[in-house]
């Protein structure tokens, strides 16, 4: 079948070098995909018949991107970087990750991928379109379909349950039902997959425009304890709204909200653990971690008096209350009524107080240790006690005291004791 799709022109200059070598080249992939769907995308890939070490030959800008695996990467004229994948073919599945053999057509190659929509390849120069699998009929239908039996290519790579659920959830598919039942029957195989394989994968869904749609998915399969024993299935999939309300430019706090829906209280609390085991940076779970502390709403130390506030405030950290705040809004545009109401007007008096003057640890303080040494505080303990003290006089004031006001309360000794909050 003849079928006209928009390439960029670069992907059709390499699908010639490498045809005009001898070397039978197509498009495959997501991009392939997407275009039949009318969907423009520069993420193009090749299936070519040659080896990566003829790949590497036939063009003389390459990158080695995965080289056991049969991947090139080829620079187009237009500068991008191009994946060009070597035929493959499937030798032992091993639930984690398939082994990988080369092959000589195109067929086999798309034989050994995981759903039907994904199995059809493009010729840029012929405009022929292969599609052994009904790939095509299937997209019209909207529906997912593994190629050939669903137990087996499931068995071949679990990380396609997670995928498969990502796929429906992203293109609005509904799974088939063969293919669904195949896919619940090998959740429990992606408890075996690697801590990074399954992040990496929360991380594209994180990455869509409605991910709250592939993580009802997610929840219906039961899949989630699988990821880590700590994940629960929400009490609703709407819980999962709160993610679509954060910009999805702000992946990490994707997943604050993210965790917020799937973890109970006592693991929120201390969640860097979970973090850790799923091969997060010490950085991203630090944030995350703080971020899970916030909670989902504000909490009710931010809705009684402003010392209160600004001491809870004091301990998530300046550094990741902004985020806090975005997770809030989040969550109040998916709440009304009265707790609505009072949940906005603590995240408007956190606001006010980041964009005001208050000083959230004694490093902020408009005074400095060399203030106290020159009042007679000698270092140490003494001078750590009282830079806290004046901080707890600035939280608790209505109009957090300045300079002078706080040397004052040194001198006089009042700083000492909750006489400074009066």
């Amino acid at each position: 079948m003849s079928v006209r799709l928009e390439a960029p022109r670069a992907v059709t200059e390499l699908t010639r070098t490498l045809e005009d070598a001898g070397f039978e080249t197509w498009a495959v992939g997501g991009a392939v995909r997407d275009a039949l769907r009318g969907i423009v995308t520069g993420d193009w890939d090749l299936a070519t018949k040659a080896t990566p070490e003829e790949v590497r030959r036939t063009f003389r800008r390459t990158v080695p991107i995965g080289i056991d695996h049969g991947t090139v990467g080829v620079f187009g004229r237009d500068g991008v970087l191009y994946e060009v994948t070597t035929f493959r073919r499937d030798v032992i599945p091993l639930g984690r990750k398939a082994v990988v053999a080369f092959s000589d057509t195109i067929d086999e190659d798309l034989s050994r991928r995981d759903f039907t929509i994904n199995a059809v390849a493009w010729h840029p120069l012929r405009g022929e379109l292969r599609d052994p699998f009904g790939g095509q009929a299937d997209l019209a239908a909207g529906r997912l379909r593994a190629v050939g039996d669903p137990a087996e290519r499931f068995r071949e790579d679990y990380l396609r349950v997670l995928r498969g659920l990502r796929f429906a959830g992203a293109l609005g598919l509904d799974v088939e039902p063969d293919t669904w039942t195949g896919l619940v029957s090998a959740v429990s195989g992606v408890g075996g997959l690697s801590p990074e394989r399954v992040r990496d994968e929360l991380a594209k869904v994180m990455a869509l425009p409605q991910a709250s749609t592939a993580l009802a998915l997610y929840a219906e399969a039961n899949v989630l304890p699988q990821v880590d024993a700590t994940l629960r299935n929400p009490s609703s999939p709407a819980d999962f709204q709160m993610v679509d309300h954060v910009s999805k430019r702000r992946p990490l706090l994707r997943f604050a909200a993210f965790f917020l829906a799937v973890l109970d209280e006592p693991v929120r609390s201390d969640a860097r653990e979970l973090l850790m085991r799923l091969r997060f940076s010490n950085a991203d779970a630090r944030r995350l971690s703080a971020l899970l502390r916030a909670g989902a709403r504000p909490p009710e130390a931010t809705r009684g008096t402003a010392g209160e506030r600004r001491e809870w405030m004091s301990g998530i950290g300046r550094p990741f209350l902004r985020d806090a705040v975005r997770l809030w809004v989040a969550s109040c545009r998916m709440g009304s009524g009265p707790e609505g109401m009072e949940e906005r007007r603590a995240l408007g008096a956190v606001r006010g107080d980041l964009a005001g003057a208050v000083p959230l640890t004694a490093t902020e303080l408009p005074v400095s240790g060399r203030d106290l040494l020159e009042l007679g505080i000698p270092r140490g303990p003494a001078m750590g006690d009282q830079l806290h003290a004046l901080l707890r006089a600035a939280w608790y004031r209505d109009d957090p005291p300045g300079r002078e006001d706080l040397l004052e309360l040194v001198r006089d000794g009042s700083v000492e004791g909750r006489d400074v909050t009066n």
